[in-house]
């Protein structure tokens, strides 16, 4: 479990391809103190587990589906990553609740600068816009942010100075893609919602019908 609160920003030192899959060497200098073998380690928004490691350095294995559904397939030599610890019990919570499944990715399609901040323009898919409100939580490689605006498949978020000098995103261009995860309640009710439509198409013989009928 992380929170969207990036704490360093990684360098690819290296990656082995295989024909859908990847293993990938990581140099960072915080999250590697104390790093065990097992341990996680979001990487652009992506839970990753550590398998090796040297100093100030990772690695992990990416499966391939992975890196069919994460921007991680566009990584190489000399990328920079968004990377976060997994989080401790009893640290403050500074931003939500963020797994490190993403839901898929969206495109940039608008950088703009308003005073002190930037809006960024995301564009996705209605599979992934049906969860995403505005004022609700958004990892977007792994960074919480809020969003401040959205309509039917372009959504908006604002970054603060910090945020810009801390993470990757504002090293993105137009038409880069980003990794998204949505907050999960939406994804849950969803799931809720259905089972219960279920439930109701299901035939109204149970055990106390047939014993108020005789039957049982």
């Amino acid at each position: 479990m992380f929170t969207g609160l990036i704490e360093e920003i990684g360098i690819v030192d290296r990656i082995v391809k295989g024909m859908k899959s990847a293993q990938i060497t990581i140099k960072a200098k915080k999250v590697t103190k104390e790093v065990k073998q097992g341990d996680s380690i979001s990487t652009n928004g992506v839970c990753l587990t550590v398998i090796d490691f040297g100093k100030g350095n990772f690695t992990v294995d990416v499966m391939p589906e992975t890196m069919r559904r994460s921007n991680l397939s566009n990584l190489k030599s000399g990328s920079k990553v968004n990377l976060e610890r997994a989080m401790k019990l009893g640290d403050r919570f500074g931003g939500h609740i963020v797994s490190g499944h993403i839901d898929g990715v969206g495109k940039i399609k608008a950088l703009e600068e308003e005073d002190n901040a930037t809006w960024i323009s995301i564009e996705s898919l209605s599979d992934i816009m049906k969860y995403i409100i505005n004022k609700g939580s958004i990892a977007v490689d792994g960074t919480s942010l809020t969003v401040a605006n959205v309509n039917d498949n372009i959504f908006k978020v604002s970054i603060i100075p910090l945020t810009k000098e801390e993470t990757t995103l504002l090293s993105k261009e137009i038409g880069d893609h980003v990794n998204l995860e949505c907050d999960m309640v939406g994804k849950y009710i969803e799931r809720f919602m259905k089972f219960e439509n279920v439930d109701k198409t299901k035939s109204s013989i149970d055990l106390n019908f047939l014993k108020e009928n005789g039957f049982a």
